[in-house]
């Protein structure tokens, strides 16, 4: 259990590193203009994004489900292909160094003795790897929306609301049938 509250520690430190970073490291590559988008996360060669630390690399928003049904020309899809493209050759360093640092803190966590020392220094060396990836994923954000026309981007706010309140919707119930299960 003392192992147990010690990752924990080192989690938390990582995660606040990260929190302290990012803001900044967002505001420098878009110039400080933070609409409030959701964040984007490509698959593998064309963005390789990371959601949450425990599933692996899942396809983003940018990517496709937020544009579907938005009617989007050629021209639209070619340069949004192109942006996903140049976003991936700009992050394929920092996702192969983060991936490499993520193995080394696996490592201090795995065989017999925990490596404390080890794990925080591993902590805080992925930190700001994840606040240059969240960066850039910002730039492509941003880069994504200035192709869409003022029509499409008041569509994809609307359903960005709708799927806001259906998320919502879904936690109360879930929160409501864990309550009764109790």
């Amino acid at each position: 259990m003392k192992k147990l509250g010690r990752i924990h520690k080192l989690a938390l430190a990582g995660v606040s590193a990260l929190a302290i970073a990012a803001p900044v490291a967002i505001a420098q590559t878009t110039g400080g203009d933070q609409s409030g988008q959701q964040g984007t996360h490509e698959r593998h060669g064309k963005g390789g994004g990371h959601h949450g630390g425990r599933h692996g690399r899942r396809g983003g928003h940018m990517g496709g489900m937020m544009f579907r049904g938005l009617e989007l020309t050629d021209a639209q899809k070619a340069s949004l292909k192109q942006i996903r493209q140049s976003f991936g050759e700009r992050t394929k360093s920092l996702r192969e160094q983060l991936h490499a640092k993520r193995q080394e803190l696996r490592q201090a966590e795995s065989g017999g003795a925990f490596n404390e020392s080890l794990a925080a220094q591993k902590l805080a060396e992925v930190a700001p790897i994840q606040a240059k990836l969240m960066a850039e994923q910002a730039r492509m954000r941003q880069e994504s929306l200035a192709v869409l026309t003022p029509e499409q981007k008041t569509q994809m706010e609307q359903r960005r609301a709708e799927f806001k309140a259906k998320r919502e919707q879904w936690k109360a119930n879930r929160g409501a049938q864990k309550t009764e299960q109790q």
